[in-house]
């Protein structure tokens, strides 16, 4: 033992006597050191149990600050497009939890300027490590400033066509024609070309119609401008075609054997491949009534 150097000078029960009252100190001395440690412990616990009290109560008064603050301007945006509506929510929503981390971090006695050196040093490490991320996040709130699209805005972009559902601070959900969700980073949206088919609310539907040689031989009594007024009569009857701007029929390509049209009506955005399809029906239900005509009068009908 460490204390045998201080009694080797002493000799028979004395010896012994000494060694038992060092042990018995050093392991009394050890015991109270144990003692006023925790004793240190559970001081500082119970000094900090306060600060630890209001920091919670503020955390909880937080949570119900959103839940105020998402409710107040619900109700006073409830006017405001719906994007920009949702972001300045999510914003505010975000500020008020800041806000009350802060507070809460304040009432256990960290000091706010060390946190915002903390915060800033991390904030530098994320925006390394996140910079794509942070891309997005700029280009989403580029995307809601300038407003290219809306909520169910009918685009083509990055790719993909379809619905918008929603558009989000880091991604934009669009929802295909066959119903499936894509998530597309706002930055690729912002980036690239984007087709906005919906903004001017009426669009063009181009169906090209090949005549074949029905019109290519006058001595037939088949001429093209009695083939483009049938075509025009024909399209004006459905009811989603517009009357303003009118329809109209341009010769798109002749060659020797064939003539070529362009069948260009115009609809409302939200109802083009309706009346895409339904012009394309009208045109061949025309085509089949015709096909006698064409046989009496020995004339070649196109091929598929």
């Amino acid at each position: 033992m460490a204390i045998r150097p201080y009694t080797a000078g002493m000799r028979g029960p004395l010896q012994i006597i000494v060694v038992y009252l060092i042990e018995n100190c050093c392991m009394m001395l050890h015991t109270l050191l144990i003692v006023l440690i925790s004793d240190q412990v559970l001081t500082q616990i119970w000094l900090l149990l306060p600060k630890l009290l209001v920091a919670i109560a503020i955390l909880v008064l937080t949570r119900f600050a959103i839940r105020l603050v998402s409710r107040v301007m619900t109700k006073t945006l409830s006017r405001t497009e719906a994007t920009l509506r949702k972001f300045l929510i999510q914003a505010a929503e975000t500020s008020t939890l800041i806000i009350g981390v802060i507070a809460a971090l304040n009432a256990l006695g960290i000091q706010s300027t060390s946190l915002v050196a903390v915060l800033g040093a991390a904030g530098l490490a994320i925006g390394l490590a996140w910079r794509d991320t942070l891309s997005h996040f700029a280009a989403g709130v580029m995307l809601i400033t300038l407003r290219p699209f809306e909520v169910g805005d009918l685009i083509e972009a990055a790719g993909v066509s379809g619905l918008v559902d929603a558009i989000g601070i880091f991604s934009t959900t669009i929802i295909t024609p066959d119903y499936i969700k894509i998530m597309v980073p706002n930055a690729q949206l912002f980036n690239g070309t984007l087709k906005n088919t919906t903004t001017l609310k009426i669009r063009r539907v181009d169906v090209t119609v090949d005549l074949g040689e029905i019109c290519l031989n006058e001595a037939k009594k088949y001429s093209l401008d009695t083939t483009i007024y049938e075509l025009l009569q024909l399209i004006k009857t459905h009811p989603l075609v517009l009357k303003e701007p009118a329809p109209s029929c341009l010769v798109k390509a002749i060659s020797p054997k064939s003539t070529v049209l362009s069948l260009r009506p115009w609809c409302q955005s939200q109802y083009y491949e309706q009346v895409r399809s339904d012009v394309q029906k009208l045109v061949q239900e025309w085509w089949w009534r015709s096909a006698k005509s064409w046989e009496a009068n020995d004339i070649k009908a196109p091929s598929d």
